[in-house]
């Protein structure tokens, strides 16, 4: 009897066991990945949106329903910078959490560059990589690659993959420059071995076509310096030969590095993943695909914008579907400010009506002025992140020190400031100060002030017609009476302007040469 109720005990502990053990799996099938503790992060790049031109900040004449969505639910910052002006030194600064005119060599590049990110360096990818994070970037990467001699039809390093990334689905520099072809991982999509690619930024092919001397073949008409070799006939900067079966159609742009990142999140939901989601639009050469053309009524550029409104749109949508937009921690910018005509005749200027790209600031893209680098920036995590307006000075820069932060890296980067508690909403004191950068001009900016240094150069770039802040005399501004910068305090406020260049030059360091006896300060 005494076995007999001990036979019985065991039957019953076997099937309690079994129980528990199914019970355990349902409970795990069960877990969604918005169940992995470990928040996703997700940086959607913009190229030369400017601070006007989205609704959150003000826009009526183009519509961002999307991103106005994103931003009025998350944080959004009324005093967002860019580090530059211009897109490599901006990306270069993201990336690493330095200042780009600490690296010479972070300038606008041509798509034959080498890699400027040297591969022992600190970047938001490695260190997220570190801890956990499968890291991937889709879209504009123009950052170089390879070692300056690069064979297009073999593997080409190093790149992306080798500063950080586990994936990378890229560009090489921008849709107006050569190579136009895709890049998975240093290889080029669908190249044909038969018709390798030749690339050669100072001379034609013999017998290629060029916006030149072939305007019969254009579909869009160049401007300035965009008069190379034809593709889609788009006139390009720089020479391209073979390849053909790898070029890219500039209309499915837009849907191919949408569905690059989409699909990106359905192979990463079960494991936390950074994806660097660098968009094209609205950076020249514009060309929306038929579904949004004359979406805006402000031609191409507004079209075009549209357009990577809806791409966001849907993007989020896959992050929702996926189980994986509750915990995901977005962050939105632009690489630097607007520009109209930047090389194409594509009604930018004329079609552009009342709507202000710059959004009332003064400059755009190549700027020192406001424009060129204040820029549309927010911070969205549903859930999570209350929703509100931000006034901290905040840097696409500090991104590196912040995202270290979050993850509990004891990574640290001299120019990024852990921004961490401004980013989620939590604080308002931002930075105390910044320097921006335009085409290797640099000034300062503390506050509500701004200080611009005595440049030699023209005061506007004819080619853009933008005023890019160049003056023979220092350039002193209060920007919360002069928003727009129209009165020059230089003159009337020596303390501020002596107080303001000695912070300045103290932070820029030995490589700027500042002539203070100009001040004439008494």
């Amino acid at each position: 009897m005494k076995r007999l109720n001990q036979g019985i005990l065991y039957v019953l502990l076997a099937l309690i066991t079994v129980n528990c053990k199914e019970k355990s799996k349902e409970v795990t099938e069960a877990v969604s990945a918005e169940d992995i503790t470990q928040p996703n992060i997700v940086i959607i790049y913009t190229d030369d949106l400017g601070y006007g031109d989205v609704g959150f900040n003000g826009a009526t004449q183009i519509k961002t329903p999307n991103m106005d969505s994103l931003a009025n639910n998350g944080v959004r910052f009324t005093n967002g910078f860019a580090s530059s002006a211009t897109c490599t030194p901006s990306r270069y600064a993201l990336l690493t959490g330095v200042y780009p005119w600490r690296e010479k060599d972070a300038k606008i590049l041509p798509g034959t560059a080498p890699l400027i990110i040297g591969t022992d360096q600190m970047t938001v990818p490695k260190m997220l990589k570190s801890k956990g994070y499968y890291t991937g970037i889709v879209g504009k990467w123009h950052l170089g690659l390879g070692s300056g001699h690069v064979n297009w039809n073999e593997r080409v390093s190093p790149g992306p993959n080798e500063v950080g990334f586990d994936y990378s689905y890229i560009m090489a520099a921008t849709q107006d420059r050569v190579p136009t072809v895709y890049i998975e991982n240093g290889d080029v999509v669908g190249l044909d071995p038969n018709d390798p690619i030749e690339i050669n930024y100072n001379k034609n092919f013999e017998g290629q076509s060029n916006g030149v001397d072939n305007p019969e073949l254009l579909k869009m008409k160049w401007h300035h310096g965009h008069n190379s070799s034809i593709v889609n006939g788009i006139p390009r900067i720089g020479y391209m030969k073979g390849g053909e079966a790898a070029k890219w159609k500039d209309e499915d742009m837009a849907d191919h590095f949408l569905k690059g990142a989409q699909n990106y999140v359905k192979q990463h939901k079960s494991e936390p993943f950074f994806l660097y989601y660098a968009m094209q639009q609205p950076h020249v050469p514009r060309t929306p695909h038929p579904r949004f053309v004359g979406a805006s009524g402000l031609g191409p550029r507004g079209d075009v914008i549209v357009e990577a409104d809806w791409c966001i749109g849907e993007f989020i949508k896959t992050l929702e579907e996926e189980g994986v937009l509750k915990n995901t921690l977005i962050i939105f910018s632009s690489d630097n400010g607007p520009v109209l005509n930047d090389g194409y005749y594509d009604d930018a200027v004329e079609k552009l009506g009342s709507h202000t790209p710059r959004g009332g600031l003064r400059g755009g893209k190549y700027s020192l002025f406001e424009a060129g680098t204040r820029v549309p920036f927010f911070t969205y995590w549903k859930g999570t992140i209350q929703p509100g307006v931000s006034d901290a000075l905040v840097c696409q820069l500090d991104i590196l020190s912040s995202l270290a932060k979050f993850v509990d890296s004891d990574v640290e980067a001299n120019d990024s400031e852990d921004l961490l508690d401004v980013f989620l909403g939590k604080s308002n004191n931002g930075r105390e100060n910044l320097i921006i950068e335009a085409n290797s001009k640099t000034a300062y900016k503390e506050g509500d002030w701004v200080m611009i240094p005595p440049y030699n150069g023209p005061e506007i770039l004819s080619a853009v017609n933008i005023e890019i802040g160049n003056s023979k005399d220092f350039q002193l501004y209060n920007l919360k009476d002069d928003r727009g910068q129209q009165n020059n305090l230089a003159g009337t406020n020596q303390d501020k302007l002596r107080d303001m260049v000695i912070k300045f030059e103290a932070i820029r360091g030995e490589g700027y040469k500042q002539e203070t006896q100009k001040l004439e300060l008494k």
